[in-house]
This record gives structure tokens, C-alpha cells and sequence, in this order.
């Protein structure tokens, strides 16, 4: 007999964020893997991207370099473009159904990728989530800490395919250390939303500290 999966009012809607190679890839998928056993469906997705238009706008966020690189402006509205038909047209349904939405990064990397790290106002960076996200935030976002000499090394050493580079991983070190900083500034700030683990420890007591965080938020 077929058991029907668990679902959750109005969804539960869990990000990561981070520094470049702080690991989020490997944190989502074992919380996803967590999640499942429990018996409640989960959408994993990421931005930018999580839909096709999200997905083209990725790329010409991450790789399109040189001249035709985006200015900060063209890139903050980039993903703010990615954002809205990803809240829109995937997070909020998924939310509606009562599953589980686990984000691999949200409005919080443009807060600080784009706001802090380009410099860009952040008035109008704030005025562009209230647009962007629908009213859709997470309940808990988890940010994978980690020094940015070590996650560029890990970063860096992905292949994207010959010729290809991340456009954020080409920053400078001062750029990069900018971005740590407003991560833990944002967690700092708004302590009930966010969780901090510093991926210098092994993933095994990383992925037991989320979820000691999420299993609180489960009904």
C-alpha cells in the first residue's frame, strides 16, 4: 500500500547561500536526501536559473565575459529578471502544494553579490526583491561560511568546458571577501531567518547541524 507523501501548510521554503566553494551543492542534495526519507516531497532548484528563461538568463550573468560582459546595473537586472519567473512560474506553485522548496541561493546573493559587492544602491536593490520574489522568502536560509582563499581554490577547479569561465569566479580576492562579509553581516542582522556553518568542518557535522535546524521547522 502506497503511502501519500507529507506535505506542509503553504510549503517550507529552505536557501543556501554562501561564498564561491563553500560546498552548497553537496549540503543541498543531502538535505534533500534527509527530507525524502521523511516522507515529504522536495523541488530542489537555484538561481539564477530554475526555469528555461532562468537558465539563459544564467548564462549570460556567469559566462559572457570580456567587452559584452554585463555592466552592474544589466547584471543586477539580469537576476532580478531570473527571479521573478522563478518565483512565479516554480516556487510559489511548488509552495501551494504543500512540498518543500530547497533553493541553491535566492535574493540574498543579489543583496550582496550585486548591492555589496558592485557597490549598487541599496535601496533600489531592496525595491527590486519586493518586485522580484512574489513575497516569497525563506523560512530558514543556510550560509555555508567558509574563508575565500579556500573556497576560490575549490571553485577554480571546476571545469565548465573549454573556454568557459564564471565571471564571479574571476573577482578579485577584495571582491570576494566583500561577499563573505555581507553574508555574515546578513545572518548577523536577521538572526531568526538565518543559520551559519563554517564548511572548514567535515560535511558529515555540517549536514547533522542543518538538519537539527530544518528538522524544527517539519511539523
Amino acid at each position: 500500500m502506497m503511502t501519500s507523501p507529507k506535505t506542509i501548510a503553504g510549503g517550507l521554503f529552505i536557501s543556501f547561500e554562501g561564498p564561491e566553494g563553500a560546498g552548497k551543492s553537496t549540503q543541498v542534495n543531502l538535505l534533500k536526501t534527509h527530507l525524502e526519507k521523511q516522507g515529504y516531497p522536495v523541488l530542489v532548484t537555484r538561481e539564477p536559473g530554475g526555469t528555461p528563461l532562468g537558465e539563459e538568463l544564467r548564462v549570460l550573468a556567469k559566462h559572457m565575459d570580456g567587452e559584452e560582459a554585463p555592466v552592474p546595473v544589466a547584471e543586477l537586472l539580469i537576476m532580478g529578471a531570473s527571479r521573478a519567473q522563478h518565483a512565479a512560474k516554480v516556487i510559489t506553485p511548488y509552495l501551494a502544494t504543500g512540498g518543500i522548496v530547497i533553493c541553491d541561493r535566492f535574493a540574498d546573493s543579489t543583496t550582496v553579490y550585486q548591492g555589496i559587492g558592485r557597490d549598487l544602491d541599496m535601496d533600489f536593490v531592496q525595491r527590486l526583491h519586493k518586485i522580484t520574489t512574489a513575497g516569497c522568502w525563506p523560512a530558514v536560509t543556510i550560509v555555508l561560511d567558509v574563508p575565500p582563499e579556500i573556497g576560490l581554490a575549490r571553485s577554480r577547479s571546476r571545469d565548465y568546458g573549454e573556454g568557459v569561465k564564471d565571471r564571479f569566479e574571476e573577482e578579485s580576492l577584495d571582491f570576494h571577501t566583500k561577499v563573505r562579509n555581507g553574508f555574515l553581516a546578513l545572518a548577523k542582522r536577521e538572526p531568526a531567518r538565518f543559520r551559519v556553518f563554517s564548511t572548514e568542518l567535515p560535511k558529515e557535522n555540517v549536514h547533522a547541524g542543518i538538519v537539527a535546524a530544518v528538522d524544527k521547522l517539519l511539523p
